[in-house]
């Protein structure tokens, strides 16, 4: 993917694997430091399809975790990048294995697995495999945030967090995108993986997160009957 200076969105050359690869205006490799391995950041930037697969596995488990998995899979799979096509087709129990090998992919390998290979069946089925038609070509952001709202194992939250991915760090910036995303399209935010660009902006994240759960939990207690006392 490339951008121009006006924020609109163009898309780059066919990268390995059947997708097209994540790129600046410049031609070069999109730079990311969401999985804080040099290896697997360097997939998630010039591959559309890891970067997909990375958002989908991120749950329940360290950023981190999440999104060196798509790193990881290509490697049981011989490859150095994620191929929707061959994951499509690929025999279910097969590609579970992959995922249950120690070290486990996820915390809940089986059903992730399931997850990925349902996701990459739709993107044959509607996109003919190339990840990046996703977002290519979306007219406004709410365009894109439907279509990442139809993909299997995105609701609205998942999709509005890698929207606002796309726009920040990828270039994807159809108009009106910030606004779709939500809170997690603000600039200077802290609240996503679409935040994180480093070590510090990990802490920060991580440091978000926690207390918005533990204000989640507060409401939830306060809610339940019982909680509180009758004078």
């Amino acid at each position: 993917m490339t951008t121009s200076g006006d924020g609109s969105d163009h898309t780059g050359g066919r990268g390995k694997g059947g997708t097209r690869g994540t790129g600046t205006d410049t031609g070069k490799a999109v730079t990311l430091r969401i999985a804080q391995n040099p290896e697997a950041d360097e997939l998630l930037g010039r591959s559309p399809l890891a970067a997909l697969v990375g958002m989908l596995l991120d749950q329940q488990v360290p950023m981190e975790w999440a999104f060196t998995g798509p790193y990881t899979l290509a490697e049981r799979m011989g490859s150095d990048d994620l191929d929707a096509g061959r994951i499509a087709a690929y025999d279910p129990d097969a590609f579970t294995e992959l995922f249950t090998t120690k070290p486990a992919l996820h915390r809940y390998p089986g059903s992730m697995a399931k997850r990925v290979q349902q996701l990459c069946q739709y993107l044959v089925a509607e996109y003919g495999g190339d990840a990046s038609a996703v977002w290519r070509n979306a007219a406004t952001g709410d365009d894109l945030l439907e279509r990442l709202k139809a993909l299997p194992g995105f609701g609205a939250q998942k999709a509005q967090i890698f929207l606002a991915l796309l726009g920040k760090q990828l270039g994807v910036r159809p108009a009106g995108w910030r606004e779709a995303a939500g809170p997690y399209g603000e600039a200077g935010s802290h609240r996503s993986v679409a935040d994180i660009t480093g070590p510090e902006s990990l802490v920060e994240v991580r440091a978000y997160k926690q207390q918005a759960k533990a204000a989640a939990k507060a409401a939830k207690a306060a809610k339940k009957p019982g909680t509180s006392r009758k004078k």
